[in-house]
């Protein structure tokens, strides 16, 4: 499974389930928490709760609210039947978090072998940047690891989490490498955060490009068009694809060599590596 664009939905929005569906995500994420007012959570909820016992045709997560606010085990209560794809948790710190969701879950008749996996939000506390690397005791139960540039600043009393040209500010610059850092640790996949500027197409085709680059295997999106873009940049090129194959060739050709000439450029172990990454990406 890939999860190049993962597309947020407010749960209180029926109406835009199906089209988000339909938008080429590779997933989307019915939102319970932020996008949502406390006027319309029990809405939301039952909203959620119909869409996940109709068919599906997209990888479906949910994200609840954080476990610190009393509304995590009302919104697990709602959607646990219906059998979500993931969870999308919001404010984790580290693998402690993971348990205690999985506590809910039990509670509300999740049976341990169909517990869904969980996505946390992993940088959206002070407390949680220093629980990183505690996420690779909770592998078996993540889908995933992604990181926020909003409510960090917001705990911190921080002015802004960027610079005047979009770029992070050295603070969320550590967050985002950390997270990266700690979901390829964990073995899961690495999600980059969203790029808020819906109508800065060139923006958003840079920062996706950038967050590949860095090591990230997709991002999240907050609206549909963002979606072709974000797949696009998560998905190697045919002058990529041509060139990895050409180093695990030369490799499969010369089994007892460490080091090749390909396209007269020297490779070795890492640039393999790197070569059956990018074709598994392909496929």
């Amino acid at each position: 499974m890939r999860l190049r664009s993962l597309l947020f939905v407010p749960g209180d929005r029926p109406e835009r389930f199906a089209k988000a569906a339909a938008s080429g995500a590779d997933a989307i994420i019915l939102d319970l928490e932020d996008s949502v007012s406390p006027a319309n959570k029990e809405a939301a909820r039952e909203a959620v709760a119909a869409y996940l016992a109709g068919t599906r045709e997209v990888f479906t997560l949910v994200r609840v609210n954080p476990l610190d606010g009393h509304m995590t085990a009302a919104d697990v209560a709602a959607i646990v039947g219906g059998r979500p794809d993931a969870i999308m948790l919001p404010k984790a710190e580290g693998a402690p978090s993971i348990a205690q969701l999985d506590t809910i879950l039990r509670s509300e008749g999740a049976a341990d072998a169909s517990l869904p996996p969980v996505l946390p939000i992993a940088t959206e506390t002070p407390a949680a940047i220093f629980t990183l690397g505690s996420y690779r005791e909770a592998k078996a139960r993540l889908v995933g690891l992604t990181w926020g540039a909003e409510d960090l600043p917001a705990a911190i009393g921080a002015a802004t989490s960027r610079e005047a040209d979009g770029r992070y500010t050295e603070p969320y610059q550590v967050a985002r490498a950390l997270t990266l850092f700690a979901a390829h640790g964990a073995g899961v996949a690495a999600i980059d955060t969203v790029f808020p500027a819906i109508k800065d197409e060139a923006g958003l085709a840079a920062y996706a490009a950038r967050a590949r680059r860095d090591g990230f295997t997709g991002m999240m999106a907050i609206h549909p068009s963002q979606v072709a873009p974000i797949n696009a940049a998560f998905t190697p090129s045919a002058g990529e694809v041509q060139r990895a194959q050409a180093i695990v060739d030369a490799f499969a050709a010369n089994p007892g060599s460490g080091v090749l000439q390909v396209d007269g450029k020297m490779v070795d172990a890492p640039h393999l590596k790197q070569a059956r990454h990018i074709l598994s990406l392909a496929d």
